[in-house]
């Protein structure tokens, strides 16, 4: 079966990920209730997004389980300079409250399985940034519910209004990069 040329596949871009400047990366199971948070996000970025800025942006839903994987696909071909991790947190603060972490911020947990499922992101997180020197933000929300094993599509409202909260968090960050990066 041949693959169609890029050009015949109108509006999807097939651009590496890896291979734009600004990866947002959203973590999450939508399935969940608010642990949809970061999709939400990736959903409204996906549609006030100039196609300039789509050229340098690209836009990952990793889901639960495979930002690590994501990551681990980084490499010194990379062109990505900056990742904005979009999430759920659990700080203790109020339901929909908005935090940013920079990466000396991060809990930095250690690891004894081997198992991926225990394997932190802030880590791998961490690695990466260093190892390609790579400048990271996280936008994180405090969740009020998360209803995994139960299937529950809606955010909780505190979660539901902080999504656009967020969209604008990381679309100034997207238009700083712009100017202050790719305009010099």
């Amino acid at each position: 079966m041949k693959l169609p040329d890029t050009e015949e596949i109108e509006g999807l871009d097939l651009s590496l990920s890896y291979y734009k400047e600004i990866m947002v990366l959203a973590c999450g199971n939508i399935l969940f209730a608010d642990d949809g948070f970061s999709v939400h996000v990736l959903e409204k970025l996906q549609n006030i997004l100039s196609q300039e800025e789509k050229e340098f942006v690209s836009l990952v839903d990793a889901g639960a389980g495979a930002p690590q994987q994501v990551l681990s696909l980084m490499d010194d071909n990379s062109k990505t300079k900056k990742i904005i991790v979009v999430d759920i947190i659990d700080y203790g603060l109020k339901p929909g409250e908005i935090k940013i972490l920079e990466k000396e911020y991060l809990p930095n947990p250690e690891h004894t399985k081997l198992d991926i499922h225990d394997w932190p992101l802030s880590r791998a997180l961490r690695e990466v940034c260093d190892k390609y020197n790579i400048e990271l933000m996280v936008v994180g929300c405090q969740a009020k519910y998360v209803s995994e094993p139960d299937v529950v599509l809606e955010l909780s409202n505190e979660v539901e209004e902080a999504v656009d909260k967020a969209v604008k968090i990381v679309y100034n960050e997207i238009k700083d990069y712009k100017n202050n990066v790719l305009n010099k």
